[in-house]
């Protein structure tokens, strides 16, 4: 009886943030959420996106959708036209549906969404589809939680929170491993870090819109932490920086 007591104070603790976080808002909320790859900013977004009552946007999917419509084409993401029949394709078949959808999460898909990402046709076709999601949430929802590599930075420089979900490689690597192994039953370690260094390199040097942390975005570490702590830790971190923002406009 004991420990369900304490769980219940636990959940109605953090209940009482969410709802004192929107109320210092005020207005519809923006959270933007960036982060290299299996640093665990996809699993944070959707808890804190369900925890606030706001609606999700993962934006990597979107990259994903034009990355497999470029393998499944047999497409060079190098040549132009290539590059112009996927982008028309996704932007006319994209659905939450369809973002949801398990081959998006293959690795083969990955790497080729860290390709097209680098190309400035697609960042810009997508960025408008991203903008009006954060501009013009599903009706029903107090605001949106949007994550990817750029979404504080390029997407929603204007975010109220911004949060840039970060672990050292071997971790993230450690943590894809595991996926990949739950899903398909045999993985390559080694193989998988490797390429997870090759695309951390592609994303932050790339000439557009590389991944970085913005200026004023809460920083979360989670090569230490598990989901439920990660998540605490970043509710409190950010109470604390929009208390700080409260103070300094009041100031």
């Amino acid at each position: 009886m004991q420990g369900t007591n304490t769980v219940r104070k636990q959940t109605a603790t953090v209940e009482q943030q969410s709802t004192s976080l929107l109320v210092h808002v005020g207005h519809r909320i923006v959270v933007a959420i960036d982060g290299p790859a299996g640093a665990g900013k996809g699993t944070l977004a959707t808890r804190l996106a369900e925890e606030l009552g706001l609606a999700f946007l993962d934006t990597g999917a979107l990259y994903r959708v034009v990355a497999t419509l470029m393998i499944d084409s047999n497409g060079n993401p190098e040549r132009a036209e290539d590059i112009d029949f996927c982008i028309k394709a996704a932007l006319k078949y994209i659905t939450p549906e369809l973002l949801s959808r398990p081959e998006l999460r293959r690795e083969d898909v990955a790497a080729m969404a860290s390709k097209v990402a680098a190309v400035p046709e697609v960042r810009a076709a997508l960025l408008d589809f991203q903008r009006h999601f954060a501009k013009h949430p599903p009706e029903g929802y107090k605001g949106v939680v949007l994550d990817g590599r750029d979404i504080g930075t390029v997407v929603c420089p204007d975010a109220d929170i911004k949060i840039f979900v970060t672990a050292d490689a071997e971790t993230r690597a450690k943590r894809r491993y595991e996926e990949v192994m739950a899903r398909n039953g045999k993985a390559d370690y080694e193989a998988i870090l490797a390429d997870m260094k090759e695309r951390d390199l592609r994303d932050s040097t790339r000439a557009v819109a590389p991944t970085k942390p913005a200026e004023d975005a809460i920083i979360v570490d989670t090569s230490s932490w598990g989901i439920e702590e990660t998540f605490k830790n970043t509710l409190q971190k950010i109470r604390d920086n929009m208390a700080t923002q409260s103070k300094e406009k009041a100031a």
